[in-house]
């Protein structure tokens, strides 16, 4: 899907999303994951920042093996998402120019895996991705989701 030894050469969008994270996992992942489950799918880059020019640059992490499992430990947690729709080869970590980042692909939630929800409040935890952010899911998009769910 991306070309990671390019990363420059991107920018954030409705299926890519950039986190810094320098300082451990960041909150904000499990918005991303959400989001990206219910909409289209997508990657996040952790250890890759975006710079005010919108372009990105590999920061690279300490210990991108301790992200990838404080992640998985995350995905396992039903108070922190809904469900983990994950395989083991969708979390990567890579050697890139600037250092290790981790690249997680998030694809598109089944029909009846949806709405992807965080922190056990399917209401408020519920997001869509639209542009380069992650906003909360309307009434009337989570009704839909639900509405597909098979019984």
């Amino acid at each position: 899907m991306f070309d990671f030894t390019q990363i420059s050469h991107y920018r954030e969008n409705n299926r890519l999303e950039a986190k810094l994270a320098t300082v451990g996992l960041p909150h904000s992942i499990w918005e991303t994951y959400s989001a990206f489950a219910n909409s289209y799918g997508g990657v996040i880059l952790l250890g890759v920042e975006e710079l005010p020019d919108h372009s990105l640059r590999v920061q690279g992490l300490l210990d991108p093996q301790g992200m990838v499992e404080e992640f998985i430990a995350g995905l396992d947690d039903p108070s922190v998402v809904s469900i983990n729709i994950l395989r083991e080869e969708d979390i990567q970590i890579l050697h890139v120019d600037g250092g290790d980042i981790v690249a997680i692909t998030v694809p598109m939630a089944e029909q009846d895996q949806r709405p992807v929800y965080i922190g056990g409040n399917l209401r408020r935890g519920s997001y869509r991705r639209s542009g380069d952010g992650d906003y909360h899911c309307t009434q009337a998009e989570l009704n839909a989701m639900l509405g597909g769910r098979s019984h």
